[in-house]
Order: C-alpha cells, then sequence, then structure tokens
C-alpha cells in the first residue's frame, strides 16, 4: 500500500509514522513552517504521543504545575493541580519528522528540498499498481470543504511579558462579560494570552487590550498584547458521508484539525487530532487486507460525527455558565447539532 502524507502536523506525521511502523510505503509531502507555534499539552496528551512515537517528554518545554480557572461569575476555583507543558509545535513536529526519516528510511521518502521538482510518474501511482490513499489536513483543490460550523466565535491571541515576580508555573483561564482570557506562561519571561469572543474581529489586539482590562489576569502582565491575531475557533466537522466527494472517499482521508476542530476550551484537541491519525491508519491497513473502502469511510464518518455531537453536548453544558450576555446566544444555540452544512 502506497500512502502519500500531504502536510506534516502532529496528525498526519503521527499517522504516516503508524503506517511506515507496519510496512506501508510512505510518501512525504511535508508542508513550509511558519514560524513558531506555542502549544500546550497536558499529560495525557504527552502520554498518547509517548505511546505512538516512543518518544520521552519534551526535555526543552516550559512545564506548568497548576491551572487556576474563574468560569462563572464569583470567586475562582482553587488552584488545581494540572501538569502540562508548552512548547514550540513547529519545532515539535520537525523533530517528529526527523525521526520518521531516520527510523524508516526505506518506507518514508525524506522531505526534499523546497525548489526540487517533484517528479511527474510519482505523482499519479499506475492504476494496476498497488492501492493508493492521500492523508490531508487540507481538502483537495478545488473542492469547497464544506463543514457544519458550530458558531462564528474567534480567538484571539497574543504575547507579552509577565509582571515581575508573577507566579510562571501556573496557566489561569478567567472571564468577562464578553468573553473567556487564557494567560500561559511560556517559560521566558512572557505569556501567552488568548480570548475567546462571539464572532469576527475587525482590531483584535485592541479587542484584546480592553477585555485584560476588565479581567484579573491585567496585574499579571506588564502591559497587553501588542500585537494579536484572530482566528475562527468555532467547533467544526467536515462534511465526511462516504458521499461527500471533499474530504472521507476511498483514497482520501482528512485527519487532525482538517477532519474536526475542537473548541480550545476543551483543551483535547490536540489529543482528538492524534486520535484520528490513529483511527486512519486503521483504516487504510484494513483496506489493504481488502475491507471495501466505502465502508471503511462510512465508519469513519461515523465516528468523527459521534465525537463532534459529544464535544458539542459538552459546550452547551459549559458555555451557558458563563455567558449570559445577548451577545453569546447565537453560539450557545449553534451547540446544537447544525442543520444546514455551513461553507467557509
Amino acid at each position: 500500500m502506497t500512502v502519500t502524507i500531504a502536510g506534516s502536523g502532529l496528525a498526519e506525521l503521527t499517522c504516516a509514522w503508524l503506517l511506515a511502523s507496519r510496512g506501508h510505503r510512505v510518501r512525504l509531502r511535508p508542508r513550509p513552517s511558519y514560524g513558531p507555534r506555542p502549544l500546550l499539552l497536558g499529560e495525557d496528551t504527552l502520554a498518547l504521543l509517548r505511546a505512538l512515537w516512543g518518544v520521552a517528554s519534551p526535555a526543552d518545554g516550559h512545564r506548568l504545575t497548576h491551572r487556576h480557572v474563574r468560569w462563572a461569575p464569583g470567586p475562582p476555583d482553587p488552584p488545581l493541580a494540572h501538569p502540562a507543558v508548552v512548547l514550540d509545535g513547529a519545532l515539535l513536529c520537525r523533530r517528529l519528522l526527523d525521526r520518521l526519516c531516520a527510523h524508516h528510511p526505506d518506507a518514508a521518502r525524506p522531505e526534499r528540498a523546497p525548489a526540487e521538482p517533484d517528479p511527474e510518474p510519482d505523482l499519479e501511482p499506475d492504476p494496476a499498481g498497488p492501492p493508493h490513499w492521500t492523508v490531508t489536513a487540507e481538502p483537495p483543490t478545488g473542492h469547497p470543504g464544506e463543514h457544519w460550523a458550530a458558531g462564528r466565535r474567534h480567538l484571539l491571541a497574543g504575547e507579552a511579558p509577565l509582571a515581575p515576580g508573577q507566579d510562571a508555573t501556573t496557566a489561569r483561564l478567567d472571564r468577562t462579560d464578553l468573553a473567556w482570557l487564557h494567560l500561559t506562561p511560556l517559560g521566558n519571561g512572557r505569556a501567552l494570552l488568548q480570548a475567546m469572543v462571539p464572532g469576527p474581529v475587525a482590531r483584535p489586539a485592541e479587542l484584546l487590550g480592553r477585555l485584560l482590562a476588565t479581567s484579573e489576569l491585567a496585574p499579571r502582565l506588564l502591559h497587553p498584547p501588542e500585537t494579536a491575531v484572530a482566528l475562527p475557533a468555532a467547533p467544526r466537522l467536515h462534511l465526511l458521508p462516504a458521499t461527500a466527494p471533499s474530504t472521507c472517499t476511498p483514497g482520501t482521508l482528512l485527519v487532525g484539525a482538517g477532519a474536526i476542530r475542537y473548541d480550545p476550551l476543551s483543551g483535547t484537541g490536540t489529543a482528538q487530532a492524534l486520535r484520528t491519525a490513529i483511527l486512519a491508519a486503521a483504516l487504510i491497513g484494513s483496506a489493504a487486507a481488502a475491507t471495501p473502502p466505502d465502508l471503511l469511510c462510512a465508519y469513519y464518518a461515523a465516528r468523527l460525527r459521534t465525537a463532534f455531537q459529544e464535544h458539542l453536548a459538552t459546550c452547551a453544558r459549559l458555555y451557558p455558565q458563563a455567558f449570559p450576555d445577548p451577545s453569546w446566544q447565537h453560539e450557545l444555540n449553534a451547540c446544537g447539532w447544525p442543520g444546514t452544512p455551513l461553507t467557509g
């Protein structure tokens, strides 16, 4: 079985690692990295990575020990022991890619230099040869990528220096009437500040500063982030019935956030992305053993749809506790199973 891995995120690389370990030929098509990407991994997710890749916890990550939460109006909960590691997700993926190529040089093709052209014969496998699958986090070119989107909320994110004397081992979640905010110490005297708001934002840094000013997190930073980004962050599921040509069809599988995206509040998005990789590798292995691909795709679709509905049910329980503000009503309504596919 020949499998093309189009991408270099945790889900794509993990799927490649599992397939190469089982003797499949993996063709790597990594995408370029776009700079550091802070990633907060809890102990459960780290344990899953260790089990999948056979590696120890990252030694160069910044370790956190506790989490402090104020979700509903009123005083915060007592600090909870919550071991986690903050690391550069882009650097972690580069190291896993190196490990994949080093351990499976015959099964996995190493990364080419960006300027080196891809030989045309290798792009189109021989129809008479062994079956070919493509695993990716992006819909194939030319398809609109229809998905179920449970809302339109956006995540604002920016870095700022911690105030002198602040605890650098505790992650903190706070809320205002409009947003929840999360402060993650990065271990270098700085912190990542994130805020979830109920819709698109024109000036993210300005809004992030205003939200911080009304939050109990404000004294913990020397000043608000000077720059910020706003990213769509509502839970999202790509259409996955066997009849959907853009996602799960015999020969193509979406994994990671390309298949299913969780609300960042859950803290389980990375673990869920890894689970899609495990399931995709098992599906391709079953296809190699002559299980009908259309049945496998229908099973994959059903598993992801069930996981998505359970995640929405969790959001529906949590968000009303924190946001009675009318601006959140659309997001609360969207936590129900969507009745119409949204695109974009």
